[in-house]
């Protein structure tokens, strides 16, 4: 369950389930709203997992765990991924140095099994490891004018200026930390965290005081992030190789040792993945059309020569658009997807990421050397 369930339910939300979490789908018409917030802004129940881990070994512990460097002062955060043995993405995540503590933003699902095998490896380090997703709520501001909006609302700072770096300051009567982030969405983008027995009254001043803001839920965000040309955990990321996705921000090739670090650096050195992440336009689709579905086969000259991992309508190009793993050595620029068994196969043109250029560019646009 989100943070606010009944205040979402108030605002006509449905719901669907990421990760085993309950998170709002949408509140109607996600399609005409991912267009309002990439004209304007809007604003997000995230629904992060949060785990926090504390202690004077907490950056040396956490740091040998992920695949990039943790930061060090308050105020700073990383994006990193945390790998198998064999070098595959079991989450990724955010991770802000606060108040003598590290804050780790997974997503939904995420942080109560990491929390569990984190707290088993402390041993002798001197680190407290702590599941506290119903302790916190994080809410998304995206959109051109999402600058403008957090700074109408927020009250003893500026809105920070650096992607994944933060600012404390309050909302009406709640204190809120406010984080700049990476540009998720193809958009100007912030996190706004505050605890959870304030997380409705900071709601309510994001979509009602100040610049309002058009709430939005996973279908939205979805369509967004697809545009930016965003790989997201569930769809692209679980289980694969972070050089197959291309998410090169994530990963420090020069860092010290992490899991699965041997495997990455040897793919990396090879140059080569097995395959790589596109873009497909299906321009043929229309809004209310079937759209292919995670897995769908991806055809070249009547050849299978790839698979889908997460289609959407565009508003924006008005045209279906979809991520698509192929042969990494594949010149491919025309393919044919399936939709399902008796619909048969769309035609798709394989176009550069992002689909759509938005106010930020998404730091995660999938990079191959």
């Amino acid at each position: 369950m989100t943070i606010i369930d009944d205040v979402h339910e108030a605002h006509g939300a449905t719901f669907v389930e990421r990760g085993g979490r309950r998170v709002v789908r949408d509140y109607g018409r996600p399609a005409r709203t991912a267009m309002a917030v990439r004209h304007v802004v809007g604003a997000f129940d995230a629904a992060y997992g949060v785990v926090t881990v504390s202690g004077s070994d907490r950056r040396e512990f956490v740091n040998d765990a992920v695949t990039n460097v943790v930061p060090r002062e308050d105020g700073e955060g990383a994006y990193a991924l945390l790998l198998s043995p064999e070098g595959r993405v079991r989450t990724d995540m955010y991770v802000y140095e606060a108040d003598g503590r590290l804050l780790c933003f997974t997503p939904p699902g995420q942080a109560g099994w990491l929390a569990e095998e984190w707290d088993s490896r402390t041993f002798v380090q001197d680190v407290d490891v702590a599941r506290a997703s119903d302790d916190f709520a994080v809410f998304g501001v995206h959109g051109p004018k999402a600058t403008e909006k957090v700074a109408s609302v927020l009250n003893g700072a500026g809105t920070p200026a650096e992607p994944l770096s933060f600012v404390r300051g309050s909302m009406g009567d709640a204190g809120v930390t406010v984080i700049r982030n990476d540009g998720l969405a193809g958009e100007e983008g912030f996190e706004v965290v505050c605890t959870a027995s304030e997380a409705e009254r900071v709601w309510d001043t994001l979509l009602h005081h100040g610049n309002n803001a058009t709430p939005f839920g996973y279908a939205a965000w979805e369509t967004l992030t697809l545009e930016a040309g965003t790989p997201l955990f569930q769809t692209e990321l679980d289980g694969r190789v972070p050089n197959v996705t291309g998410v090169r921000n994530g990963v420090d090739y020069e860092k010290g040792c992490f899991v699965g670090q041997e495997t990455v650096a040897r793919v990396e050195n090879v140059g080569r993945p097995s395959r790589r992440l596109v873009g497909v336009e299906l321009p043929g689709v229309e809004d209310g059309d079937a759209l292919p579905g995670a897995g769908a086969t991806v055809s070249v000259d009547d050849e299978d020569a790839g698979e889908v991992t997460r289609a959407a309508w565009s508003p924006h190009r008005e045209a279906g658009i979809a991520f698509a793993l192929v042969p990494y050595d594949a010149d491919v620029e025309h393919v044919a997807v399936d939709v399902a068994d008796d619909d048969g196969a769309l035609d798709g043109d394989v176009v550069a990421l992002p689909f759509v250029d938005g106010s930020d560019r998404s730091a995660r646009v999938p990079t191959y050397d």
